[in-house]
């Protein structure tokens, strides 16, 4: 052995007695492999910033919605009518887009996403009428469908199972993050620059993220200079390749389980959209909070979401890894979450202070959020082939939770006020409804079972 550890082959000294012998060789070194390359969390690092671009330009509007309103002179029905145009958009885009991404792949599907709906983000900034407005904002939704479907899709081509649920949740936060600043930054803007400049800054991001990605990312990684045959090993035998095969119509009618995911996501979005549409101006209208307290207590609850989603991102993982009963796990972690979800946000309703019903409206989002990852797994354990497509369906059903909810909050407050209530006896009535909804969410998971997948009833048929 020598100085620096490696063995060396020393020959033996010259003996007639073992002239006839063989000379023994040195043993080859062993083969040395590169180590597998990371480029799947490249692909994580750009959907984590899509996802934070997302959330940013959708709920920036919430917090900008008094002072359209103040301008353009609008009624909360009028601007109910405006937040549910991009939510009747979204919802209507969400299958066909979704197709797209199936059929085409998700590389070009994707870019052309951001940059539709970062132009009309831009484009809400010169609307100066109404109708302008509410088609800008249905463009906007439009623009924005299938954003998640294609994102599914790219998460099960490009990580294996055991680590998808941790990477949906990291993303998911990252779209919370988005979405938590959002408000605090919009009323920041606004105040020193004005709603129309703001919503031109927020357009211009998107374009230049559609721009890297679509540059860089490949649908296939086995087509990808950046990956190798270790982290190709790592992924796993290709899946979500493009197809033109039909969708299996009668086999997703009849399965109980899409319906329970359907009515899952339709009652969460009622509730969400709650927050990211009305909540700052409920703030500033009944809790009389300036419009930065509004926003910096609307960040305070949209970014316990952040934790909430990440969370469940990691109890998605834990539980793909392990042989224990999956599905009654998560049939009982999400009932709970739903159940406290719904207890802290009756609670909520009861506090004079506003920090105090902001503390409790936030500790109910981090506990319902953190069904997002459990909820992307069952919808891939029962897609299939078809992620992209049922995706798009079940997600686009809960844009009519959130439109019903940006109507009803806005018209019931109008409807109240017109009865002559003011500040929370004009507005705090209506979480009660958004608490009954949490309830009956808990109640669906507890009927879920995706141990039949919709390829399997399709075959049967």
């Amino acid at each position: 052995m020598d100085g620096t550890g490696a063995v060396r082959y020393t020959a033996p000294a010259a003996n007639p007695e073992h002239a006839s012998m063989p000379m023994p060789f040195p043993a080859e070194p062993p083969i040395s492999l590169p180590p597998p390359s990371r480029a799947r969390f490249v692909v994580l690092a750009y959907l984590c910033a899509m996802a934070f671009i997302l959330y940013l330009d959708r709920i920036c509007m919430g917090q900008a919605a008094s002072d359209i309103q103040r301008e353009l002179e609008l009624s909360n029905t009028q601007m109910s009518y405006i937040h549910m145009a991009f939510t009747l958009a979204y919802g209507l885009f969400e299958v066909p887009v979704g197709r797209w991404g199936d059929r085409f792949g998700s590389r070009r599907v994707l870019a052309r996403i951001v940059i539709c709906w970062s132009a009309f983000t831009a484009l809400t900034g010169a609307c100066v009428r109404f109708w302008q407005m509410l088609l800008v904002r249905f463009l906007f939704g439009a623009g924005e469908a299938g954003a998640y479907p294609n994102t599914a899709r790219i998460m099960s081509r490009w990580f294996p199972e055991h680590e998808r649920g941790r990477v949906q949740g990291v993303m998911l936060s990252f779209a919370q993050v988005g979405g938590a600043l959002s408000p605090f930054f919009t009323a920041v803007l606004i105040s020193e620059l004005g709603w129309r400049v703001t919503f031109m800054l927020f357009g211009g991001v998107g374009v230049i993220w559609a721009s890297l990605f679509v540059w860089w990312f490949r649908d296939d990684p086995a087509e990808h200079s950046s990956v190798n045959s270790a982290e190709r090993q790592i992924i796993g035998p290709p899946r979500q390749r493009p197809h033109s095969e039909p969708i299996p119509w009668r086999a997703i009618a009849g399965h109980r389980s899409i319906w329970l995911l359907a009515a899952i996501m339709t009652l969460t979005s009622f509730v969400s959209y709650m927050y990211y549409s009305w909540y700052p101006t409920y703030l500033r209208n009944a809790r009389e909070v300036t419009a930065r307290q509004a926003g910096l207590l609307t960040s305070l609850v949209i970014g316990m979401t952040v934790f909430g989603t990440f969370l469940g991102g990691l109890t998605a993982s834990w539980l793909a890894a392990r042989s224990i009963n999956r599905q009654r796990v998560r049939r009982l972690l999400c009932f709970l979450s739903f159940f406290a979800g719904a207890t802290f946000l009756l609670g909520g309703i009861a506090q004079d202070v506003p920090l105090a019903s902001a503390a409790f409206a936030a500790i109910s989002a981090f506990a319902v959020s953190s069904y997002q990852a459990h909820w992307w797994a069952c919808v891939a354990e029962l897609s299939g082939k078809h992620l992209g497509a049922l995706f798009g369906l079940l997600n686009g059903l809960g844009a009519f939770g959130a439109m019903a909810s940006q109507y009803f909050f806005g018209a019931f407050s109008q409807w109240r006020g017109e009865l002559g209530y003011t500040g929370r006896d004009q507005y705090d009535p209506a979480f009660y409804v958004y608490v009954g909804v949490l309830f009956v969410a808990a109640l669906c998971w507890l009927g879920i079972d995706t141990s039949r997948p919709i390829a399997h009833d399709d075959d049967m048929h």
